[in-house]
């Protein structure tokens, strides 16, 4: 299982990329640019700017994304 985790501030963002489908939900929903797709992957470089709105988690058609405020 490849999971990629994006952590800061006490946020912890964890992205299953077997699960992962590249539909871009997590992008589009983040309401502060958290996500991007790269290859066809969500990534969460911005993890920072988090305001724990859990709409990645929600959004995501393939369940790929946890979140620890989620």
């Amino acid at each position: 299982m490849a999971i990629k985790k994006y952590e800061a501030n006490g946020i912890t963002i964890e992205i299953d990329l077997d699960k992962c489908v590249g539909a871009g939900e997590c992008v589009d929903v983040c309401p502060v640019e958290v996500f991007e797709l790269v290859d066809d992957k969500a990534t969460a470089p911005n993890v920072t700017e988090c305001t724990e709105c859990c709409l990645c988690v929600d959004s995501c058609p393939a369940g790929a994304i946890t979140h620890s405020s989620c």
